[in-house]
């Protein structure tokens, strides 16, 4: 997200994976209350005013780096509930609303941005928020230049010329409403007490954020791995009916979560197959919802070295894979891919919706040297151990090339050990989910095709000055000219998928959620992937 946020796109059995962050890498798992003896886990609990507790069930351990300003992983769903940004992406709106910064201005074309701070906010350490303290947060997140620090790479300068008001001097016009409002490198902290307390910080023992909810105890490895509780001086109040404790519970197998959620010892489950979500919607006791997300498959193809070099190869590729077929048999938990850029965002295209066409897949490769009368191509190609829809895709795609003398070799590892492989490019196919780190297509393009010198996740290896170039000039469109920023995507998004074949988008995950149908309030926002706003919840009583 990035381990990082990527692991969020890993995936488990019929899982969404979820990194970047924005977003390649897996799921995260578990949730719970107090342990009981009968399940060696936890229970939900719903019983009595003001000890109720939210079970969240993700499917891999939940937290890989507690400091908010490296955290680019799936500590997002824990994270967010903890520390806070100046704003918060609506994605129903499509709005920017207020979080710490109730309102805020733009001037010199996008290029000074003034935000006034809410007043009364306390830090989970006892500090009081000022713009002084948000000014440090920020600077120290900018100097880290880990996770997500680049969100803020348009920042000049900042200024405090009160104590409720940031003044942002950028080196050119970018849309820090929208940059603020990001999952990741956008938290407003305590710096001080981190700095002051690494070791606490990084053992789970301390946190330093404003959010509703702050660390009750963290037990690395453990099935319920974390729990939060409360902060009792949160500036938004608190209701008697809210839940004031927050379980993860570790649940690898997505038929254990399903059990564990019909016997109401856990209230989440953030993504089931389609057979077992078919089910959630027709059982006593359990509600399904179903949201469009902001997160995608993709299929990188080594455009450095090896097979794949040959564009002609990387077009075959991209022909070979059944679309349609692979968006029926997930059965409502995805629709058919037009880019790179998903539905709801600036720079989503139409009429780039890919087709499977094999005769187009042979004619290309027999052009390039292979195919059913030359000598068998062999690939190598990695996915997410554990992501049943990942898996799906490989076996329909290594059906499809054996008919034109091609053989996959494909291995499912975990995402560590698949993004360091990656990373040293000596596969020809990468398979990963990528989300945005906010609501917006930035991400996509400067993470995973602009150019760099120590590959990240740039892993179809594409180096292209002109692409490069174009990228550069995104935020400062976005901020300035939307009309050309949304032509400028859909002129990359050609340039990407069709001249240089790097990337086949398969298709966009829709979000399928089982929640016990006790919780009121729930609403799935796709700017913040996997991530539950458990403050805006409630028990039934």
């Amino acid at each position: 997200m990035r381990w990082h946020k990527r692991l969020l796109v890993a995936g488990i059995a019929g899982v969404v994976a979820l990194a970047a962050s924005a977003c390649a890498g897996g799921q995260v798992r578990g949730a719970g209350g107090t342990p009981q003896p009968s399940t060696g886990g936890t229970q939900a609990t719903q019983s009595t005013e003001n000890d109720a507790t939210f079970v969240y069930a993700p499917n891999l351990d939940v937290v890989t780096d507690w400091d908010p300003a490296t955290s680019y992983s799936n500590e997002i769903i824990a994270m967010t509930s903890i520390y806070e940004g100046l704003t918060r992406y609506d994605a129903e709106a499509k709005e920017v609303r207020p979080r710490l910064a109730t309102e805020w201005s733009s001037a010199d074309e996008g290029k000074e941005w003034t935000f006034k701070l809410r007043q009364g906010v306390k830090f989970h350490t006892g500090a009081t928020l000022d713009a002084e303290a948000a000014k440090k947060a920020i600077e120290r997140t900018m100097k880290s230049g880990g996770g997500a620090a680049y969100i803020w790479s348009a920042v000049d300068k900042i200024e405090t010329p009160d104590a409720s008001t940031l003044k942002f001097t950028l080196k050119y016009a970018a849309p820090m409403d929208l940059i603020t409002s990001s999952g990741y490198a956008a938290h407003i902290y305590d710096a001080e007490a981190l700095e002051k307390n690494e070791d606490d910080v990084k053992n789970g023992k301390l946190d330093a954020g404003t959010g509703p909810y702050t660390i009750d105890s963290w037990q690395k490895g453990q099935e319920t791995e974390l729990t939060l509780k409360a902060f009792d001086d949160y500036w938004g109040g608190w209701r008697p009916e809210q839940y004031k404790k927050v379980a993860f519970r570790v649940t690898p197998e997505i038929t254990t979560a399903w059990q564990l959620l019909q016997r109401g010892e856990v209230n989440f489950v953030q993504r089931l197959n389609p057979q077992l979500f078919e089910q959630a919607g027709m059982t006593e006791g359990v509600q399904a919802k179903q949201t469009p997300s902001f997160q995608n498959l993709l299929v990188l193809f080594n455009t450095a070295e090896g097979p794949t070099k040959d564009v002609r190869v990387r077009q075959a590729l991209q022909h070979a894979i059944d679309y349609d077929g692979l968006v029926a048999a997930l059965k409502g938990s995805a629709q058919k891919a037009g880019g790179l850029v998903p539905p709801g965002l600036l720079g989503h295209t139409t009429g780039m919706e890919p087709k499977q066409d094999l005769a187009k897949a042979q004619e290309l490769l027999q052009d390039a040297g292979y195919g059913p009368d030359n000598a068998e191509l062999k690939l190598t190609l990695t996915y997410a151990q554990g992501d049943e829809d990942q898996k799906l895709l490989v076996t329909l795609l290594t059906a499809a090339l054996k008919k034109v003398n091609v053989t996959v070799e494909a291995r499912a590892m975990a995402w560590n050990a698949q993004w360091d492989r990656g990373k040293k490019g000596d596969q020809d196919i990468f398979v990963m989910y990528w989300f945005p780190d906010y609501a917006d297509p930035y991400s996509w393009f400067l993470n995973v095709f602009r150019s760099a010198d120590e590959v990240s996740f740039n892993l179809s290896y594409l180096k292209d000055e002109a692409i490069d170039k174009a990228i550069d000039g995104l935020p400062q469109l976005t901020a300035t000219d939307q009309l050309a920023a949304d032509q400028a995507y859909a002129d990359l998004q050609k340039k990407i998928i069709q001249d240089e074949a790097a990337v086949a988008v398969p298709y966009v995950q829709t979000y399928q959620r089982a929640l016990t149908a006790d919780v009121l309030g729930y609403v799935d926002n796709p700017a913040y992937p996997n991530v539950v706003s458990f403050y805006d919840l409630k028990p039934a009583s």
